[in-house]
């Protein structure tokens, strides 16, 4: 429980945060346009201190974190030997300690694969979840007040732009989906979040649930550990060499599969934003299927091509979702998708099927930046 528990209209999620405050939508266009709070209480925190602290974790993940100065703001990622996302962590240095933000239940693990794997090295991690809590913002009022009040650390959502040494997938003919997103996590220790609810009481901001900043992340592209990652995924599929990878700052745990797929494969699945008919007001629910073609997902042995991973209602677009494909599923081919009631078993497709245009973010031809001439056969 935290004083945001306390603030009328709360109706409260699975993680126990605000889902929203009685009016989702309002709430989503405050937060958007930086009127709006949201209490990522239920996030965890890492802290690792020691004079060997960055150049340790630039060895393990996927971010070149060696001249990292305090105060500035990246992400990195920590892969399996195949490749495969296990952590996405937010990382910012204060000049003394690096910061590790992560998503819901992913501190605890984080800390514990840190600490087996301290040996000699002159650092220290602990987890500081007990003791800290995180509150969001977007350029404007809220991420003004917010920062007046002090907070321990800043970290400065690194989206809306390439990241160097980063490369991006999503086609340049455009403006990104994600290019004004400005969200900042606000660190602070738990006692002072009443000082913070005493913004909303004063009326200087508005609280929003999770709710809004869902469907702004789903409009913005952007993928998070929580909502886009299974046991399979590889940054390439979600784009996410576009800021928590660095392709040439050498060897780390999975590089090796970073390496092959962009530079000489294809992933084997894509992100796609999928616009949903709203005729019957039904939003799927996270890992419903995905079918592509009109009237696909009612033949009889129809195989899905993917599934939604998170679905949002937005102010503007109205139902939309984030889904993997299958890389050879054609950008243009109109989908259908499974939605079914909350909670139902996506794998018993119930409830009648949402029809889904693609919006392309990874397109199917990404990877292979170097082509490999073939030898002649002898």
């Amino acid at each position: 429980m935290t004083p945001f528990s306390e603030l009328p209209g709360r109706v409260a999620s699975d993680e126990g945060v605000a889902s929203h405050y009685g009016e989702p939508l309002l709430e989503q266009r405050a937060l958007e346009a930086g009127g709006a709070i949201v209490d990522l209480s239920h996030h965890g925190i890492v802290v690792v201190s020691g004079a060997d602290r960055l150049s340790w974790l630039h060895s393990m993940t996927s971010q070149h974190l060696l001249a990292l100065r305090p105060g500035e703001s990246t992400e990195t990622l920590l892969l399996d030997p195949n490749g495969r996302i296990e952590r996405a962590v937010r990382v910012v240095d204060d000049g003394e300690r690096t910061w590790l933000l992560v998503d819901a239940g992913s501190a605890a693990p984080l800390a514990a694969f840190l600490t087996r794997m301290r040996f000699a090295l002159r650092v220290e991690v602990e987890d500081r979840s007990e003791k800290y809590a995180t509150v969001l913002a977007f350029e404007g009022d809220a991420r003004d007040a917010l920062h007046g009040l002090g907070p321990a650390v800043e970290w400065r959502d690194p989206w809306s732009a390439v990241a160097r040494g980063g490369v991006q997938y999503a086609r340049d003919d455009a403006e990104h989906a994600g290019a004004h997103w400005s969200a900042t996590h606000f660190v602070f220790e738990r006692e002072r979040l009443a000082s913070v609810v005493d913004l909303v009481t004063r009326g200087a901001v508005r609280a929003a649930g999770v709710l809004a900043l869902d469907a702004l992340e789903v409009r913005a592209w952007r993928p998070s550990q929580a909502g886009d990652v299974d046991e399979r995924t590889i940054p390439h599929e979600l784009d996410w060499l576009r800021t928590a990878v660095h392709l040439t700052k050498g060897c780390y745990r999975g590089q090796e599969t970073v390496a092959k797929v962009h530079n000489l494969g294809h992933p084997p699945r894509r992100l796609a934003l999928l616009h949903l008919d709203g005729t019957g007001g039904e939003l799927p629910v996270a890992g419903a299927l995905v079918f592509a073609g009109p009237g696909s997902a009612n033949e009889p042995g129809a195989r899905p091509v993917g599934r939604v991973t998170r679905a949002a209602l937005h102010h503007e677009w109205g139902g939309i979702a984030l889904a993997l494909l299958k890389r050879s599923v054609a950008e243009d081919v109109a989908l259908e998708v499974r939605g079914g009631p909350e909670g139902a078993d996506p794998q018993a497709a119930p409830g009648d099927p949402i029809a889904a245009t693609q919006e392309v973010i990874v397109p199917s031809s990404a990877g292979a930046a170097r082509s490999v001439p073939r030898l002649k056969r002898l």
